[in-house]
């Protein structure tokens, strides 16, 4: 067992590689659809009316939407809205086509907005269809205030961690990672980097199987996508006493991802 620091966020992580053998590790997959989420999902083409009048539509004035934006019908703050990034019943974000992801990232770029995925149910998802969350705040969000932009820097320069680039963007298994195969993308141009996201959970799923996983977008100086797969569970000493317990060695993660 080793200890490390995260140099962006500060927090302290075990990487403990012997807590992968203990009774109960082994992780949950998001669950096969069924017929009558087929039948029921409110956010697929042609059953517009059963979401909140959407806010954009992409392309605009299209009659055959690829992306669009409603209201969410349970914010956790005062505004957020919902992206819709397919007209299909996709599950998966590795799923989707350059094209959804284009207006995806459209989208992204406009809001402004505090962007998130949550993909599977473990991850927080409610319904699904494959979407993602804007959230709008006008005070400065906690984690991205207490960065350390160097720490961006630092992270992102672990040519061992790197697991794959794109337009001179990078994706690296974290150092630090609170959980097995954290991610972290540079994301200076918000399209080449949810391309790299695509990527990076299609070559996660080859290892590991459809795991459920979160994402977001920090802005900023350098901005960047953290990806937290959710295939252990935080316990006591992770909410108690803020340290953070990873049992797979990033090096070995990053190992996987690449071979996948």
């Amino acid at each position: 067992m080793t200890l490390r620091r995260d140099p962006i966020s500060g927090r302290l992580v075990a990487i403990a590689p012997g807590r992968a053998k203990r009774p109960g590790a082994g992780h949950t997959l998001i669950e096969p659809v069924t017929q009558e989420e087929l039948d029921q999902c409110p956010f697929c083409r042609g059953r517009e009316d059963r979401t909140p009048p959407e806010t954009l539509r992409l392309p605009e004035g299209a009659e055959e939407w690829i992306v669009r934006v409603v209201p969410n019908l349970y914010p956790a703050l005062e505004r957020q809205e919902v992206v819709i990034h397919s007209p299909e019943h996709k599950r998966l974000f590795s799923e989707l086509t350059d094209e959804e992801l284009g207006y995806v990232a459209q989208v992204v770029e406009q809001s402004g907005a505090f962007w998130l995925v949550n993909e599977g149910r473990l991850a927080g998802s409610s319904l699904p269809h494959v979407h993602s969350q804007l959230v709008y705040s006008n005070d400065p969000l906690p984690a991205i205030a207490a960065e350390s932009p160097e720490g961006v820097v630092e992270v992102v320069s672990h040519d061992e961690l790197l697991i794959a680039e794109r337009e001179g963007l990078r994706a690296v298994v974290h150092p630090a990672g609170r959980l097995p195969y954290e991610l972290l993308i540079a994301a200076a141009e918000i399209g080449p980097a949810l391309l790299l996201l695509r990527e990076c959970v299609a070559r996660l799923q080859v290892v590991e199987g459809p795991v459920p996983w979160n994402a977001w977008l920090h802005r900023g100086q350098h901005a960047h996508i953290e990806v937290v797969p959710r295939i252990t569970v935080m316990a006591g000493l992770e909410l108690g006493a803020g340290i953070y317990v990873n049992a797979l060695d990033p090096s070995e993660a990053a190992e996987r991802l690449r071979s996948a």
